[in-house]
């Protein structure tokens, strides 16, 4: 994967946290977006880590508790579907804050693999398979991008995001996910 940032502003970091992060960059052409990088082994252990690294660059921004929640779930879920279906061998996150938004970018460099059809006897009350309602229900705006080179799913909250009364049992919610 191709990551646009220069070398110099790699920050080397301590164990545990992304040796590829590049936190709170100025964003091009607009005053004000912030924006930050951080791009890591696709493994189990990269979930928690870009989940902190998510809460940590929105309190450093200052923005809202609610919006530092919305971040982590959506950050988590998104991670964790790459993680679990691409067979990525990198994952890469980029947060980008503008006005009163924040938005969330994942990439991923794999092919996702095909849906197992449920089987009779499948638990249907499994907790799995929920990622992208629980996405949808922070999102003010959502789109998957999949192609030859990846899968780019881009994510745009509130910064004063709440989850909505949806029902997480995959009833079409908040904005939705737009598939290209």
């Amino acid at each position: 994967m191709s990551v646009p940032a220069s070398p110099a502003a790699v920050r080397t970091s301590s164990p545990g946290v992304s040796p590829n992060a590049v936190p709170h960059q100025p964003g091009p052409g607009l005053p004000g977006t912030r924006r930050a990088l951080s791009v890591m082994a696709a493994t189990a252990e990269a979930v928690p880590v870009l989940r902190r690294f998510a809460r940590d660059t929105v309190r450093q921004w200052n923005l809202d508790d609610r919006a530092d929640e919305a971040l982590a779930v959506v950050v988590t879920e998104l991670v964790a579907n790459v993680v679990r279906h691409s067979g990525s061998p990198d994952v890469a996150v980029l947060l980008t804050a503008a006005d009163r938004t924040v938005t969330v970018r994942v990439h991923d460099s794999g092919r996702w693999r095909p849906r197992r059809t449920r089987l009779p006897g499948d638990d249907l009350d499994a907790c799995c398979g929920r990622g992208l309602d629980l996405v949808r229900a922070y999102a003010t705006d959502c789109a998957v991008v999949r192609t030859a080179l990846g899968t780019r799913v881009t994510v745009t909250l509130a910064t004063d995001a709440a989850p909505s009364d949806a029902d997480y049992s995959g009833a079409d919610s908040g904005a939705g996910c737009s598939f290209g």
